[in-house]
């Protein structure tokens, strides 16, 4: 068993955690992995940003005049604060939708300072609230620019959902029946394909940003990928970065990390306990994907594997990685805010 993290209370072990981590190249190649890099992975929601450009391929951003803190929502998994619900209310009045014509369920919500609200008010949620709410928003938009019925927008056989499939399957360089499929928590199909692929999806989400922003400081031809598929790559790199804020919310561990990197890198987690971050190549080293999945679903150990895997591997400064302490050692207190164990990572990684 490949254990990244032990939880000891006092001086006894309580709880053992498997995971596997995957790093991808510019190349796309594998160079360090632990545990079973190619395991068979549900990404969840960190396969957002690959949904969201089938939608932006299909001009539907243009169309509606959706900007770049809308495609954010659509990349989030948010924390159903007001900034979240009222901005996709706006996105489906700009698609001419309603929130009727959400295929999604209103939930709890991730944050536990807004579920104390919801209680207080004896608030119940609906479609606007779910945490996915962006992502189906921009899927209604993208079914209108393909011309194809708003109705059962999610469901597999929808032209929209049919492009998703086909782009996920490009972005992995994977042919399409590459990529398994489920139904997500929001009522969606979700893929599932190798670990190193989701490093690889990232990493072009990073290589295309830096690709982009170096021909335009220098105003000249780099001689890289700066094709479509690439602006448009770079365009979902850059509305996550410059608003982590929508990506997740207040105390999440995405807009953390986002905010604390400034850009450097983007970053997402699925449910259960996936995460991929995409590292924008600078200085000599080149652009670099990364993915994390955690056996048992724990979010917490996640975030802890997460921040260590980052330190090993040297990305960004200290000072940086610094903003993360709290979720790379989380406090393990009682009620009486007594000190009762602790969490150990270790997760070497092997060059490959």
């Amino acid at each position: 068993m490949n254990v990244a993290a032990t939880v000891y209370r006092g001086s006894l072990v309580e709880n053992t955690h498997a995971a596997h981590v995957a790093v991808v190249d510019a190349n796309g190649r594998l160079i360090y992995a632990f545990g079973d890099p190619s395991r068979m992975t549900l990404a969840r929601s960190a396969a957002k940003p690959a949904q969201a450009l089938a939608v932006l391929e299909t001009g539907a951003l243009d169309r509606f005049g959706f900007d770049d803190a809308d495609l954010a929502l659509m990349c989030a998994s948010h924390n159903s604060e007001p900034r979240h619900i009222e901005r996709t209310r706006a996105m489906l009045e700009k698609a001419h939708v309603t929130e009727a014509d959400l295929r999604c369920g209103g939930h709890a919500p991730l944050s536990d300072a807004v579920l104390k609200e919801w209680i207080r008010r004896d608030f119940t949620p609906t479609g606007v609230c779910s945490n996915c709410s962006g992502k189906h928003a921009g899927m209604l938009a993208g079914a209108q620019a393909l011309g194809a019925a708003v109705l059962d927008y999610h469901l597999p056989e929808h032209p929209l959902q049919v492009r998703v499939k086909r782009t996920v399957a490009e972005l992995c360089d994977l042919p399409e029946d590459g990529v398994q499929w489920a139904i997500d928590g929001c009522n969606l199909p979700t893929p599932a394909f190798p670990l190193d692929r989701l490093a690889r999806l990232f990493m072009k989400m990073a290589d295309a940003k830096a690709a982009v922003e170096t021909g335009v400081e220098t105003g000249v031809d780099t001689g890289v990928d700066t094709t479509p598929r690439s602006k448009a790559l770079a365009r979902i790199y850059r509305a996550m970065t410059a608003y982590p804020e929508l990506v997740a919310g207040d105390g999440r561990f995405c807009t953390a990390l986002m905010q604390a990197f400034g850009g450097d890198l983007v970053g997402k987690v699925g449910a259960d306990a996936s995460y991929a971050i995409g590292v924008r190549a600078t200085g000599a080293r080149g652009s670099l994907g990364i993915a994390v999945k955690v056996e048992d679903g724990n979010t917490a150990v996640l975030y802890a594997v997460v921040t260590h895997v980052l330190a090993q591997l040297d990305i960004g400064q200290e000072t940086q990685r610094a903003q993360l302490a709290a979720y790379g050692n989380p406090p393990m207190r009682n009620t009486m805010g007594i000190e009762t164990g602790r969490l150990v990572v270790s997760v070497p990684l092997e060059r490959v």
